[in-house]
């Protein structure tokens, strides 16, 4: 039985589907970012890549999250 992917992550296969890029590229992007507030980097997604509030607060969250460790 597959587990159920919650929280940002459940987003995932959406935002490859809808903008043509692995998710592990739009990370690297927003790693390379010189922008470090979450707010910050999910409005610049927004208006530099066209991404929709809610995909681009994920990727934020999730890359954050994931950089920290948790």
């Amino acid at each position: 039985m597959a587990t159920e992917v919650k929280g940002p992550a459940s987003y995932f296969p959406s935002i490859e589907k809808k903008y043509s890029r692995p998710i592990a590229e739009w990370k690297e992007l927003i790693r390379a970012s010189p922008l470090s507030k979450h707010m910050e980097l999910v409005n610049w997604l927004k208006s530099e890549h066209r991404l929709g509030h809610g995909h681009a607060n994920a990727l934020v969250a999730h890359t954050v999250a994931e950089d920290a460790g948790k």
